[in-house]
């Protein structure tokens, strides 16, 4: 199913008004979940998937559903062979060591994840906790699968698009991602809150994520449709 629609607003990566009028297709995570495993493997054996964009604008969300629709794929006759189960989801906030670690990560999830992915291993993380901000001391697996969805600010960064698969870029206005993570985490987070939209809008420009990826979703849209079945489009 394919769904369009046209609607003026808000440029939601800067957040500057745009009146240019926009295009939104509601599309189905199976249809994207095909394409996915009909890519190439760009990781060593693993296809990667990149969801990016910035905080509250529903990356979680949909790479959950993106995995659960591979998961669905993973058992029919046709991607029998791609192999069963859900795709590993690696979420970059697990790997920062706190707020002040928004972009520099990125060498940790090299080393411990992408890296051995690359020469056909399994690798593994340790998980951040905010509440003891440290790392946990036990890993978390990450197995050698026929994907990889890899969720967070900065996931489909430039060092890394040659790997991957399929790029996606999630948005939304920032009045609803503010109010996302205050209702999510309380809003004694808003001083470092607003330090990181800062950090994450001028790293969006600087890399120009927005106009790399393969589609850019709506993570807020004001269209009527399931959103555990498809997600809205807007490029």
């Amino acid at each position: 199913m394919a769904t369009t629609a046209y609607f003026g607003g808000v440029d939601q990566a800067t957040d500057r008004t745009d009146s240019r009028l926009t295009v939104a297709v509601v599309e189905a995570y199976t249809e994207l979940a095909r394409r996915v495993l009909a890519g190439p493997a760009r990781l060593g054996r693993t296809r990667l998937v990149a969801v990016d964009g910035p905080s509250g604008a529903g990356k979680s969300s949909f790479a959950a559903h993106l995995a659960d629709a591979l998961a669905a794929l993973a058992g029919t006759p046709r991607h029998h062979c791609e192999g069963g189960g859900r795709p590993p989801v690696v979420h970059t906030d697990d790997l920062l060591d706190g707020w002040d670690d928004q972009l520099t990560f990125w060498p940790r999830l090299d080393a411990q994840v992408l890296a051995p992915l690359r020469e056909g291993r399994p690798g593994a993380y340790r998980r951040y906790s905010w509440v003891r901000r440290s790392f946990l001391p036990r890993p978390v697996p990450v197995p050698v699968a026929p994907v990889l969805i890899l969720e967070g600010v900065s996931a489909a960064r430039a060092v890394v698009r040659p790997e991957v698969t399929v790029a996606v870029f999630v948005t939304a206005p920032a009045p609803t991602r503010l109010a996302r993570a205050v209702a999510r985490d309380g809003p004694e987070i808003l001083p470092e809150l607003r330090r990181w939209h800062a950090g994450e809008r001028a790293h969006f420009a600087a890399d120009g994520t927005a106009d790399r990826v393969d589609l850019v979703v709506d993570g807020a849209p004001r269209l009527p449709y399931d959103a555990e079945r498809y997600y809205v489009r807007t490029r």
